[in-house]
């Protein structure tokens, strides 16, 4: 069924998300676009019911107030204007709307109705990939993360075998993510999936270098060149297949909305891309998602899987990386992954890790002076990560973690709490 459509036009607000949260809680779906799309686009647009002129802030760009197309008022849909006085439409608020005014737009004048839920959106995603694609075929970078699993389950669904996913392992990723994605995904759901066995080549470039940014740098440009080498080898792939999502188009910038971070899905892309890009949930929040991952028949373990920063655990393992260190790292943060669900915290913390610094500390292990690794427990809260607060953790749930980290995890004799919260202190440590 194709969902019924409320368009918000951004002229300059920094509440859009707001609105279209609230109108999709409401049932409706609804879709930001930018305050110069044209009539003809707009009527391209599948199912729209009603506009929001959403004016704010951020209206005047390079000394002017925008403002809409005046061919958009003839259009002949129902307009309501948030924050924005010279609008041509009957209803025109000086405030964004309160429920009761939302719903009253919506159901009322607009007549749309509440048919926006998880099944109609991949019914509808599917037709739209298979318009796209057709008979071709799709190459994905699949991490294992929750936005490329989630895009890889769509595409799977939709297109089946024309769907081409690569799978590297760069020997970062925590304890039997690599093996999970190969069982989801060749073995569930019996995906085209290959599996590239890279520990060696990044780990041998990743050897005696300390600097963080260096690390980044290395294990994001290996990673490209693994994914070329192995797209050279394929022949016929004409899209390619992305995890980006809302948050990464709004943190990127709008033209009326300054860039918070560039994502490498949304601007980092080459200009002389050869592939047309296939993005299903590029107007997904990150709960939307999960929700769709869940629908698609995803295991929870993997909808729900831990923030986790693109070098993996090679900015977990402080400073130059050794592989001793970064198995304590990787053994670590499994016992306390697996100690956090027994304690039900696993979906009340927003993020908890294990980092393991690059020096030594005095102890006593099997009655005799050790010399050993320290591993640092973080665990914290947030809303938009840019603040963070500490997670207070019963007392009786870290000694059990300590405990089993001391015992099972070779060349560690010490373990701490991280007490510190953002600011002044970042999420990670590097």
């Amino acid at each position: 069924m194709k969902q019924d459509m409320i368009v918000i036009l951004d002229l300059g607000s920094t509440e859009n998300t707001t609105i279209a949260r609230q109108i999709r809680d409401l049932g409706v779906y609804s879709e930001i676009h930018p305050h110069d799309i044209t009539p003809k686009e707009l009527n391209e647009l599948q199912n729209v019911k009603g506009i929001i002129l959403n004016g704010g802030e951020n209206r005047v760009v390079d000394g002017a107030p925008v403002d809409v197309d005046p061919a958009l008022y003839e259009c002949g849909y129902p307009m309501l204007a948030v924050s924005h006085p010279t609008a041509k439409c009957e209803k025109i608020l000086e405030a964004l709307p309160d429920l009761a005014a939302l719903k009253e737009f919506v159901f009322a004048d607009c007549k749309a109705q509440a048919n926006w839920n998880m099944k109609n959106f991949i019914a509808d995603q599917v037709e739209r990939i298979r318009e796209q694609v057709g008979e071709k075929k799709v190459l994905l970078a699949l991490s294992g993360g929750v936005d490329s699993s989630v895009v890889a389950a769509m595409l799977i669904k939709a297109i089946g075998q024309q769907l081409v996913c690569v799978h590297v392992n760069h020997g970062l990723m925590r304890k039997d993510e690599s093996e999970s994605v190969v069982q989801v995904f060749k073995n569930q759901l019996h995906a085209n999936l290959i599996y590239v066995d890279a520990v060696e080549r990044f780990l041998g470039k990743l050897e005696g270098v300390a600097d963080p940014e260096q690390k980044r740098k290395i294990i994001g440009g290996e990673f490209i060149r693994v994914f070329e080498e192995e797209a050279r080898k394929l022949e016929g792939i004409d899209f390619l297949g992305q995890g980006t999502i809302y948050p990464d188009i709004i943190e990127s910038g709008t033209k009326t909305a300054k860039m918070v971070k560039s994502h490498h899905n949304v601007g980092g892309l080459p200009s002389d891309l050869k592939f047309e890009l296939v993005e299903p949930l590029k107007q997904l929040f990150k709960d939307e998602v999960r929700a769709c991952g869940i629908e698609l028949g995803l295991p929870e373990s993997m909808v729900y899987r831990q923030p986790f920063p693109g070098p993996g655990l090679g900015v977990r393992c402080l400073g130059a990386i050794t592989r001793e260190r970064l198995e304590a790292v990787r053994e670590s943060d499994a016992i306390l992954r697996e100690e956090f669900e027994k304690a039900g915290l696993n979906k009340k913390v927003w993020q908890y890790f294990t980092v393991v610094p690059d020096f030594k500390s005095v102890g006593v292990k099997n009655n005799a002076r050790s010399f050993d690794y320290m591993v640092i427990i973080r665990a914290i809260n947030t809303i938009d990560a840019m603040s963070a607060t500490i997670e207070t953790i019963d007392w009786n749930v870290l000694q059990k973690i300590t405990d089993r980290i001391l015992a099972e995890v070779e060349h560690v004799n010490r373990v701490c709490y991280d007490m510190s919260p953002k600011p002044p202190a970042t999420i990670e440590f590097e």
